[in-house]
């Protein structure tokens, strides 16, 4: 079989446009990329956001970290224990921690939720996305879309991480501290792995000082002010 060179893939427009999306779903198709530590509260603003989307009667849905390294962005051995995938395939699809890793999933998802922004849903991320160049690099590809920007919300909860030690709700903080003591790492984003804070965030978040109902009101009203959402 000839091999299929990258000249012969040609992008197809559709005929629905962003303005009959936004008179449909009475909003902006958007994706709204929450950042920050593990047990910074991303998730559950996450969740909480949508929640209250979903009940005014928004079209969101939240892509969390976690949930996507189950599926689309799941770890070799995932691939083989519960799809049957073959370890050879397994080995070049799956996704595990490593610097490269990490790139590879932001990449991902920043597509799939171009996708579903461009479909006229607000799209909510939930990753650490540690690294600033992956994350621009998300925001790059939705102000580059074909058939015209896609609004991009960088929003940085930034809760120190003496709080999200403190919480450590998968006790990932205690193994990284084991692991770094013991002399072996673990390559923990906020231990032994850094994380690149956002330059130039829309919003940020300190749950520290804020409750998750306050940071959601946070967030509606910037969406609000921005005419992404329409009540």
């Amino acid at each position: 079989m000839s091999e299929i060179l990258a000249t012969q893939i040609t992008w197809h427009d559709g005929s629905v446009t962003p303005a009959e999306r936004q008179q449909l779903l009475k909003q902006t198709g958007a994706t709204i990329w929450f950042t920050g530590l593990s047990g910074s509260g991303k998730s559950t603003i996450a969740v909480a956001l949508e929640q209250v989307l979903i009940q005014r009667g928004h079209a969101a849905y939240v892509l969390d970290g976690d949930n996507i390294r189950f599926g689309l962005n799941a770890s070799p051995k995932i691939l083989i224990d519960t799809r049957g995938t073959s370890e050879a395939a397994a080995k070049r699809f799956g996704l595990g921690f490593s610097a490269e890793d990490r790139e590879e999933n932001i990449r991902r998802i920043g597509e799939v939720a171009k996708l579903f922004a461009d479909a006229g849903l607000i799209a909510i991320t939930s990753f650490i996305s540690p690294y600033r160049k992956d994350r621009d690099a998300a925001r790059k590809i939705h102000q580059t879309h074909k058939t015209g920007p896609i609004p991009f919300v960088e929003i940085y909860v930034n809760t120190p991480i003496e709080v999200c030690e403190a919480r450590d709700p998968k006790g990932l903080y205690k193994q990284a501290r084991a692991a770094v003591a013991s002399g072996k790492g673990m390559g923990f984003t906020g231990v032994d792995d850094p994380y690149e804070p956002p330059l130039n965030p829309e919003l940020t978040i300190d749950t520290g000082t804020l409750s998750p109902a306050q940071a959601v009101a946070k967030v509606l009203n910037y969406l609000s002010a921005q005419g992404i959402i329409r009540e």
